[in-house]
């Protein structure tokens, strides 16, 4: 009995050895088999900016071998019969611990650009902004180009919010993190916009466990609209992007 007792530790020992290499082993095959491709082909219509149709894709923490997934789909509203755009899914924070979802902006946005007013429905947790040149790497965000984020606090209400973003208040971030840069977002350069929930804010502290969460975990943002504000505070919903060279 005491020399099985020892084989047993001894394999349990030799099998412990192995587990860090199997647990790399699974999140390096699910970082070849996410397809990323698939996924800006599969994109789904949903909202508008500036008059023009938004696709949607997923882009989730699979890209690095993570394991949350990201769910959206348009809604019809119940109060206003105007479609929304859901973004849903379950975060599991164990080797990853955040989803988004993005679309192409053609044309950027206005020259005159100084926020973005955003409707929506949250579940009580802070969801994130961001905003990109729209370039790339096979990895995820591009390490050249930063995303700029803002945090988007929500309530637990269930009742309509709206966050006006101010583009100067933006966080120039690569790869997850915050950085420091002379240079300032032009808007007619932006080329994607997208929504995030993260286990990390926009200034690189973790997300509070009260409004992120913990392990695993669904979450639930509905989109009403999304609008370019002036200085002046109005909407620039009505600019033709396809026209701004004549505004410069």
């Amino acid at each position: 009995q005491k020399l099985k007792n020892i084989n047993d530790r001894s394999k349990k020992k030799k099998f412990m050895k192995h587990v860090p290499l199997l647990i790399m082993m699974g999140q390096l095959f699910r970082v070849m088999s996410y397809d990323r491709a698939a996924n800006e082909r599969n994109a789904i219509p949903g909202l508008k900016f500036l008059g023009h149709p938004l696709k949607w894709h997923r882009l989730d923490d699979g890209v690095m071998g993570g394991r949350s997934e990201t769910h959206h789909s348009v809604e019809e509203s119940s109060q206003s019969g105007s479609s929304m755009l859901h973004f849903s899914g379950q975060i599991n924070t164990t080797g990853g611990g955040f989803c988004s979802i993005r679309a192409r902006i053609a044309g950027g946005m206005p020259s005159d650009t100084t926020a973005l007013r955003i409707k929506h429905i949250g579940d009580g947790k802070t969801y994130k902004l961001l905003l990109s040149d729209g370039t790339k790497s096979t990895s995820g965000p591009s390490r050249r180009s930063p995303s700029w984020q803002a945090d988007i606090p929500t309530s637990k209400t269930g009742v309509d919010e709206t966050s006006e973003i101010s583009l100067d208040s933006l966080t120039p971030s690569i790869i997850g993190g915050p950085i420091t840069t002379d240079s300032k977002l032009d808007p007619t350069q932006v080329q994607e916009i997208g929504f995030m929930l993260s286990l990390k804010l926009s200034n690189g502290q973790l997300n509070p466990v009260d409004t992120f969460g913990s392990g695993i975990f669904p979450f639930s943002l509905r989109i009403l609209s999304i609008e370019p504000v002036g200085a002046d505070g109005k909407s620039l919903s009505n600019f033709d992007s396809e026209n701004t060279e004549d505004l410069k």
